[in-house]
């Protein structure tokens, strides 16, 4: 009598043990694709990093490469090179208010193009010139009639220094020109020291934009 009841207990045993064996393969499964995806994003991330060190690494080479390049303008104090911006003080290239350029302004850019056309000449970037004054308003007399602000002053400004430095040699596709009149000073304009540093013109490499080729018709 006890024998079919063995036979019973067996029979019931089997699909629970074929239960447990789907619910481990399914957690396994489980854990084998967190484990897999985990891997993925260290792999993602340890790319980004590296792709970022990389673009550091670069950069710091080509401030470099520029600092080099202009080490006679700097050593003599004529120019200031920050974070890649070359700053040339408004006041050594021109007159209160006025957008032409002083013979010693024209003279320091000549001796910047040369330079400047060979750093170019070895890298795929053009030159970004910038105009910046204080936030002073123009005073009559001294340029008022020939501007209507600073934001007008300042353009005229960069474009003057892009064409002095295209007419050394500098490629024309090479050099731009942009105007922020008063804004982004890089001192207070609380004082006359500070404006006096507020008034000047940028010259920064930059990336050249890619051309964007035309549809066919």
């Amino acid at each position: 009598m006890d024998e079919p009841l063995e036979i019973e207990q067996d029979d019931l045993g089997a699909p629970a043990w074929a239960a447990f064996g789907d619910l481990m393969a399914g957690v396994l499964g489980a854990f084998v694709l967190v484990l897999a995806a985990a891997l993925v994003g260290q792999l993602d991330l340890a790319g980004r990093l590296e792709a970022e060190v990389q673009q550091r690494q670069a950069e710091q080479a080509r401030r470099e490469a520029l600092e080099r390049a202009l080490a006679g303008p700097l050593a003599d104090g004529r120019i200031t090179l920050v974070e890649g911006r070359i700053g040339i003080s408004g006041a050594v290239l021109f007159a209160t208010g006025s957008d032409q350029l002083h013979a010693d302004g024209r003279a320091l850019l000549k001796s910047l193009a040369t330079p400047l056309r060979t750093y170019l000449a070895q890298r795929d970037e053009v030159l970004m010139v910038s105009g910046f004054t204080d936030d002073r308003g123009l005073v009559a007399g001294r340029g008022a009639p020939k501007f209507a602000d600073n934001w007008e002053l300042s353009a005229q400004r960069a474009l003057n220094v892009a064409r002095a430095l295209m007419a050394e040699g500098l490629p024309p596709d090479a050099v731009f020109a942009a105007a922020f009149g008063p804004q982004r000073p890089v001192a207070s304009n609380g004082d006359a020291a500070g404006r006096a540093l507020n008034r000047r013109v940028e010259i920064a490499p930059t990336p050249r934009p890619r051309r964007v080729a035309a549809s066919a018709p």
